[in-house]
């Protein structure tokens, strides 16, 4: 497998001299499913932005293919990288199966319209996602869990090679969050390279190949789950004690349990 994206010794200040991070260097191989991890503010959506091409880093270079994406046209990025914003929410009443189709814009010339074959590229992409029975509905009179498959979808019918997801599970419920990190998985298994920022250690734990944790303007750990994701490193991270326990099931599967006080009315 080679490495699909990369970045190089990234660093993004705001406007006025703030820094996000700075020294940001990771490599992702085809078919990985890379996390982000770290507290809020630590800068996972604006690196995921860097990859993405959308803003340029202050420093460092973000290399596409081996291709520095600097060089390179918008619509030429759009057709390699798909990217899902956190949740957003149309004010337009547009039907699912026109939100999707719009992910064929880059595909498409100046003032061209959409052929048969883009439609059912976006028709295909309902399937992957499994909500083509949503195609009709108005993104409007949708759960939020529907709109972000949605929105994956919308990013699937670019056709790209890599897509970059800005925690795609927030605000979702139980049974939304597993349909997404199976729709991950699965994407994965086709050949698709990830990267995700999440806030859940066991959706890494679940889904990833890799990880990274963000804190203090840079990496704190970088490496497999099993190596990244420990007690130490999660409470350096998060300043919160948790354990790592293993299921007893088949496939004998870490999580990540937080430690918390006892409740009032607790026995002791």
């Amino acid at each position: 497998m080679g490495c699909r994206i990369s970045v190089e010794d990234i660093a993004f200040n705001y406007p006025g001299g703030a820094t996000v991070f700075t020294g940001i260097s990771l490599a992702v191989d085809e078919g990985c499913v890379y996390s982000l991890l770290g507290p809020n503010g630590t800068g996972k959506s604006t690196l995921l932005k860097c990859m993405a091409g959308l803003i340029s880093p202050s420093h460092g270079r973000v290399h596409l293919d081996g291709r520095d994406i600097a060089g390179m046209q918008p619509h030429e990025i759009a057709r390699q990288v798909g990217f899902v914003p956190q949740t957003q929410v149309s004010p337009f009443p547009f039907m699912v199966r026109d939100i999707v189709l719009m992910g064929r814009a880059s595909h498409l010339g100046p003032f061209a319209t959409p052929s048969a074959e883009d439609e059912e590229i976006a028709a295909d992409a309902l399937g992957r996602v499994g909500i083509s029975h949503l195609a009709d509905r108005p993104c409007t009179g949708i759960s939020g869990g529907e709109w972000q498959l949605v929105l994956i979808a919308r990013a699937i019918a670019q056709r790209p090679g890599i897509l970059l997801l800005d925690e795609p599970t927030s605000h979702l419920d139980l049974g939304n969050q597993v349909r997404v990190l199976d729709v991950i998985g699965r994407l994965a298994e086709d050949g698709m390279t990830i990267v995700v920022a999440t806030h859940f250690p066991d959706h890494a734990l679940l889904t990833s190949n890799r990880v990274a944790i963000l804190k203090d303007q840079g990496i704190l750990a970088i490496g497999s789950p099993e190596e990244v994701i420990g007690e130490d490193t999660m409470h350096r991270a998060y300043g919160v004690d948790v354990r790592i326990m293993h299921l007893d099931d088949p496939f004998n599967r870490r999580i990540c349990v937080p430690v918390m006080r006892a409740s009032r009315g607790t026995a002791p």
